[in-house]
């Protein structure tokens, strides 16, 4: 349970949420040929003779338990996410989360940590969590069984470190080296796009020096001699491009105040809307 007052559900966690969906419902009542499970779903020792399975396996669940768990946590951390990266990238994110869980598996199987074949989207929708962590990393979770609400950003350190253990203690027919392969494959994806995107300066107004004047005093003889002006610096007067960047930075940095003084879920819906359309006009630059 997230404190936020937007819970509108974004493009593509919906149509992933009805994929997933139907997939299952196939899987119950037409498809349910055992040959047809195992083609689709990922074995680690066999990823070179099935590279299908690297995508498949994340749209398979293994009853309507295990794909309402994940329904759940995708409905939860998707939208905020889809919002901040917009719904292509996205996309790209879920997808490729998944396949980094299915690949870590496999490096994993390599060094001698048999795994059984596995099912589902835990894997990528981990690496939505931490992407969701990340932004949002003071947002109050509730996290079965804890009885008090958990930051965000320790939420993630807990599954991280329940995964760590269960990869080598547990035997509870639980991916848990897929859980961390999407949120190892997640941390990558933001550390690289943050090193391939430096903070941008904002412009500041052009500074220009006044150029010296030459005038005349009258004298007391009548005479008038050329006296020069002293040269100043002063500011030209921003145009209103300028003044609208400007305007822009101060509302950004006092967003940015706000929401670390007291979390996103702070934030009016206008201002979400303001913060997605800078992001929107930053993603455009690039």
């Amino acid at each position: 349970m997230i404190e936020s007052p937007d819970r509108r559900i974004t493009p593509w966690v919906g149509r992933i949420l009805a994929i997933n969906a139907i997939v299952l419902l196939l899987q119950e009542t037409v498809l349910t040929s055992d040959y047809l499970a195992q083609i689709v779903s990922f074995d680690a020792s066999l990823a070179l003779q099935r590279p299908w399975t690297l995508v498949t396996y994340m749209f398979v669940h293994a009853g309507i338990l295990h794909l309402a768990g994940n329904s759940l946590a995708l409905f939860v951390f998707g939208p905020s996410v889809e919002r901040h990266l917009g719904s292509r990238l996205f996309l790209f994110y879920y997808l490729l989360c998944g396949i980094g869980a299915a690949l870590f598996a496999v490096v994993v199987n390599i060094l001698g940590l048999h795994m059984e074949s596995f099912v589902g989207a835990s894997g990528a929708i981990l690496g939505v969590a931490f992407a969701f962590a990340r932004l949002n990393p003071d947002a109050q979770l509730m996290v079965f069984p804890f009885p008090v609400p958990v930051r965000a950003r320790y939420m993630i350190m807990l599954l991280a470190a329940y995964d760590a253990v269960g990869m080598f203690f547990f035997n509870d027919h639980i991916a848990h080296e897929a859980h961390l392969g999407g949120l190892i494959t997640g941390i990558s994806f933001f550390l690289l796009r943050s090193l391939g995107r430096p903070l941008e300066t904002i412009p500041l107004p052009t500074i220009r020096q006044r150029v010296p004047v030459a005038t005349r005093s009258v004298g007391s003889a009548g005479q008038q001699p050329l006296v020069t002006s002293r040269p100043s610096v002063v500011a030209a007067e921003p145009s209103l491009e300028e003044h609208n960047t400007m305007k822009e930075a101060v509302e950004l940095d006092r967003l940015l105040d706000k929401i670390s003084a007291t979390g996103i879920a702070s934030l009016t819906p206008e201002e979400r809307q303001f913060l997605d359309a800078m992001a929107r006009r930053r993603r455009d630059l690039h």
